[in-house]
């Protein structure tokens, strides 16, 4: 889906698709060692994607492809690939369905889980609901229905980053492709301290070496992977100051943009909701600091 999103937003050619897939494994599925079905599934779906979205608009008549957001499109046309052209002993109707609506519901609008699930539930009727009375279930399928309490726990550190420059203060924030500003962060090693994994991998995303100075918060998200299932990442984020200089992004993928911004000027920009608590927080760290000097 992520993929689909980047050529579809930036109107890449068939040819980058693949190397777009290959960076997004690398850095959100490292440990994949079958590429074989992402790579048949991102070639078929880009194969079929003319068919797929006239079933889109016959499903959805109210609602013109170009007016449908580009997450929600993505997700469609997965989830449509799977519903009617792929192997069904290999993905069940309700599992595919199933799973774009869960895809939708993390990483699109609010009303994006609805959509999905009734654009596909009006294609599968019109199938014949077929499978309506089978389980449903994969073969792997255990370790992605794990209960949260036995999720396997990955630490990933994250960071606002400020400086002072001509008695202003700055924050350094990363874009993603999904056209939100957020803080840098990234995977804290097993035997590391919070705070020195942080500012590593801070340093890394962004070209600025920082200190961290005081925690903000504990956010968690829920992730899938591939091979390992679902996995509970939780994020600590620090307030940390650093020297303002030139941002150099990483090679991190999903991230397109690294700026700074003026303490005042943050406030129009578009963050995610969860980002915002950590946001407020640091900001009054940063005045009170201010007051002090």
């Amino acid at each position: 889906m992520q993929t689909l999103f980047e050529v579809d937003f930036r109107d890449f050619s068939r040819e980058r698709a693949e190397e777009i897939l290959n960076r997004n494994i690398m850095e959100f599925a490292p440990d994949m060692t079958d590429k074989s079905f992402v790579l048949k599934l991102l070639s078929s779906v880009l194969d079929r994607q003319g068919d797929i979205d006239r079933i889109i608009e016959k499903a959805a008549p109210d609602w013109p492809l170009s007016k449908i957001s580009n997450v929600d499109r993505g997700i469609l046309r997965v989830g449509l690939y799977e519903l009617l052209f792929a192997d069904k002993k290999e993905v069940p109707p309700k599992v595919a369905i199933n799973e774009a609506i869960e895809i939708a519901k993390t990483y699109g609008g609010e009303s994006s889980g609805r959509f999905v699930n009734g654009v596909l539930g009006s294609v599968y009727k019109e199938m014949g609901e077929p499978g309506k009375n089978e389980s449903g279930k994969k073969k792997r399928d255990d370790k992605f229905n794990l209960p949260y309490e036995k999720m396997p726990v990955e630490r990933l550190g994250g960071a606002v980053v400020y400086a002072k420059k001509d008695k202003e203060y700055f924050i350094a924030l990363v874009h993603d492709v999904f056209g939100h500003w957020t803080l840098p962060k990234g995977h804290i090693e097993e035997k590391e301290e919070d705070d020195k994994g942080t500012e590593r991998e801070v340093m890394e995303e962004i070209g600025v070496k920082i200190k961290a100075e005081d925690e903000l918060g504990l956010n968690e998200y829920i992730a899938s992977d591939p091979e390992k299932g679902k996995i509970r990442k939780q994020v600590k984020y620090f307030l940390a100051k650093g020297d303002f200089g030139e941002l150099k992004l990483g090679s991190t993928g999903g991230l397109d943009d690294v700026r700074w911004f003026r303490l005042q000027d943050i406030l129009e920009l578009n963050f995610y909701n969860d980002i915002l608590p950590i946001m407020t927080k640091a900001v009054s760290l940063i005045l009170q600091k201010s007051d002090k000097k």
